[in-house]
């Protein structure tokens, strides 16, 4: 009862003023004022069992204690790099013309030109680029490379060891050993045999004692047959797969009795080989001089046999640029092998472009000829102002390139 009256007086007490009333407005408005902040970071704080924001901050400054680093950003290009290259002009053909290439391959020939006085078969040296011709199919040929040259050889010594008779076997193995004794230290030659079959009795070696010991080693032969041109076909094959300038020493008689292949096939694989020089020794002379024109039918035929075996034997040389001998008496065999150890090494190298650059894979004939500074063909003299002849030793032609080789 007191309580309520107390109230209601409180109520209808006029004695309170109005400005106590704006007083405690007033008060209530700062109190409210002052209460934002701390809701503010209320509503900011985390709550628990969140992460903290770790965005990275934009460079300039750290961001909070418990965020990431803010490393400054860096520059695109630094400032002394240097200045990009220029592009590459763009070249652009002609409206309607299409895009192609154009590759020429320009072939060269290399002559290797032999000259030797035809009396002493000596070499003749002091020949300049201005004394030679060079003639293919015809038509003359500009040089472009001279130079002379003496290198050691590399050389396939091509026997014929064969049961036919003792006067062939006396006559090869006298020439090979006379062919031994000519080679030099830096020479490489290897010996190969043929009947029937061939028979390689020693490797390319610098040896000169080995090579010796195998020319002492041929004492019984295994088969009366004598297959010539298959023994020369395979050697030419053996002498592809070597490089440089290669030389075969044919010493045989020349006949064939058995071969698969006819002349007129090893003739053009003679022909289609290249850097490969051919030189022919014929044995038997002394024995056939004695019996030419013995034993009637038979032997006149016999007779034809050893004279076709000769232009044989002359016809593999020349079409190589070689030489041919026919010797009789053992005591000439130094002197051939001499005269062919100087044509060997000593020799004129020709280089030309030939006008005709189709690789068609013909055959072209190659002829040298000597000329005086007017043109004129050139003339030698011994000490008394008399003519001396010489020839020319040059392989005959050569077999141009495939298009697909």
């Amino acid at each position: 009862m007191l309580l309520s009256k107390e109230v209601a007086m409180y109520t209808l007490r006029p004695s309170v003023s109005r400005p106590r009333i704006l007083r405690l407005a007033m008060l209530l408005v700062v109190a409210g004022l002052a209460t934002i902040p701390f809701i503010q970071a209320r509503a900011q704080a985390p709550v628990a069992g969140q992460q903290p924001d770790q965005a990275t901050p934009d460079a300039g400054g750290p961001g909070a204690d418990s965020g990431v680093i803010a490393l400054p950003k860096k520059k695109e290009k630094p400032e002394d790099a240097p200045p990009p290259a220029p592009a590459a002009p763009k070249i652009k053909n002609p409206e309607g013309m299409p895009t192609f290439s154009l590759r020429v391959d320009v072939p060269e020939v290399t002559v290797d030109v032999g000259v030797l006085l035809e009396k002493t078969h000596q070499f003749v040296p002091g020949l300049k680029p201005e004394n030679f011709r060079v003639y293919e199919d015809g038509s003359e040929q500009k040089i472009i490379g001279f130079k002379r040259v003496e290198a050691p050889i590399t050389a396939l010594l091509l026997c014929e060891f064969a049961a036919n008779s003792y006067h062939f076997i006396y006559d090869m193995r006298n020439a090979a050993w006379a062919f031994a004794q000519q080679l030099r230290p830096q020479d490489y030659v290897a010996m190969m045999t043929f009947d029937m079959h061939t028979q390689i009795v020693t490797d390319f070696t610098q040896d000169k004692q080995q090579l010796q010991q195998g020319i002492a080693m041929l004492q019984i032969p295994g088969f009366q047959e004598s297959n010539l041109f298959d023994a020369l076909y395979e050697s030419l094959d053996r002498l592809d797969r070597v490089q440089g300038r290669k030389y075969i020493v044919l010493i045989a008689s020349g006949r064939d009795t058995f071969s698969k292949l006819t002349f007129d096939k090893i003739l053009q694989r003679v022909k289609a080989s290249r850097d490969v020089t051919i030189f022919t020794v014929s044995t038997g002379g002394a024995m056939r001089v004695m019996n030419e024109g013995r034993g009637g039918m038979m032997g006149a035929i016999r007779d034809m046999d050893y004279l076709q075996a000769d232009n044989e034997m002359k016809a593999f040389a020349n079409s190589t640029g070689g030489m041919s001998f026919f010797p009789r008496f053992t005591g000439e065999m130094p002197d051939i092998f001499q005269n062919i150890n100087e044509t060997i090494r000593s020799k004129y190298q020709l280089v030309y472009r030939p006008s005709n650059a189709k690789q068609d894979g013909t055959y072209r004939k190659l002829r040298v000829a000597l000329v005086d500074e007017e043109g004129q063909p050139l003339r030698f003299q011994d000490q008394k102002h008399k003519p001396l002849k010489y020839d020319i030793i040059a392989r005959d032609g050569y077999r141009a390139k495939q298009q697909v080789e």
